[in-house]
């Protein structure tokens, strides 16, 4: 079954067709290859080092197909500028939005469940005014519609077995994963697995008691394409809302994969640290969700510009 088969059936169970409360239930979760590719380009033209580095792992044509809906999932949850790495870099987000729509999306969603206020983490951040330069109707920014949140059935669950997920998230063709990385008082980074934290709805907070478990939990049902972590500045403390600029570290740096687990993995080493001290992508790696070796990857680092 194709994933626009399978979502339209599962609209049609939500709307009643099922017995019971309507719930969700999500396709198993697709094997990345092995090894994971990671592409990683490093250099001061923002928009040359996001296309570079999806061309390594394989172009977007690989990831979104012609009349594909497309999600694009950055960080825009806190009323930062892009100077201080609270939220994803706007370049990124805009060459994102553009190379799918040379790929033939028919739709690129943009959104956010944010911290502060959304209308002010939106503009500052300064994505909305990125986008508009695009100037194509076929890409939308949208607010988070708290009727959007459906239950979800985490069937492979370990710590947690249902939650409200943002159904545009769900329902999308292509989920692209976006977020900027940084520290995190809680989880000590946030990286793309912490990233699914925006398309979820309830209290958050009570994620927080078992937060690494719960991530990888979280990514058996949000399943990213593509992960692409902007590290062109990073968080290097008080993240996840930071606020000084004596907190960042400026890395002109992408990192770009099919594998969500590889990605953070990698993510993990800008900040001198190793991926086993995460514990979110522990979690992810022994539930198989990806790879977290650094040694069993094939990494592609290629400096631009």
């Amino acid at each position: 079954m194709d994933r626009r088969q399978f979502v339209k059936d599962v609209l049609l169970w939500t709307a009643g067709v099922g017995l019971g409360v309507p719930c969700w239930k999500i396709a198993p979760v697709r094997a990345a290859p092995f090894p994971p590719l990671l592409g990683v380009v490093k250099g001061k033209d923002y928009r040359l080092l996001v296309e570079k580095a999806v061309t390594l792992v394989g172009g977007m044509a690989a990831f979104v197909k012609t009349g594909d809906t497309v999600v694009i999932k950055p960080n825009i949850g806190w009323d930062r500028s892009p100077e201080q790495a609270a939220n994803t870099h706007p370049v990124v987000v805009r060459a994102l939005a553009e190379l799918a729509l040379d790929a033939g999306a028919a739709r690129v969603q943009v959104f956010d469940h944010t911290c502060n206020e959304k209308r002010r983490c939106y503009t500052n951040s300064g994505i909305i005014d990125e986008l508009k330069k695009i100037g194509d109707p076929r890409i939308r920014w949208e607010h988070i519609d708290e009727r959007k949140f459906v239950p979800v059935d985490i069937d492979r669950g370990k710590s947690l077995k249902r939650w409200e997920i943002y159904k545009d998230a769900l329902a999308a063709d292509c989920y692209i994963n976006v977020p900027v990385a940084k520290h995190h008082g809680l989880s000590r980074l946030s990286l793309g697995l912490k990233n699914s934290m925006g398309v979820i709805g309830g209290n958050r907070g009570r994620l927080h008691h078992n937060l690494g478990q719960e991530l990888a939990d979280l990514a058996t049902v949000v399943q990213p394409r593509l992960t692409l972590i902007d590290a062109t500045r990073i968080l290097l403390r008080n993240g996840p809302q930071g606020g000084r600029l004596d907190d960042v570290q400026v890395l002109d740096t992408v990192i770009a994969s099919a594998d969500p687990v590889a990605a953070d993995a990698y993510g993990t080493t800008l900040f001198g640290m190793q991926p086993r001290e995460i514990a979110s992508t522990v979690a992810a790696y022994e539930m198989g969700l990806g790879e977290m070796d650094i040694d069993r990857m094939e990494i592609k680092t290629v400096q631009v510009g």
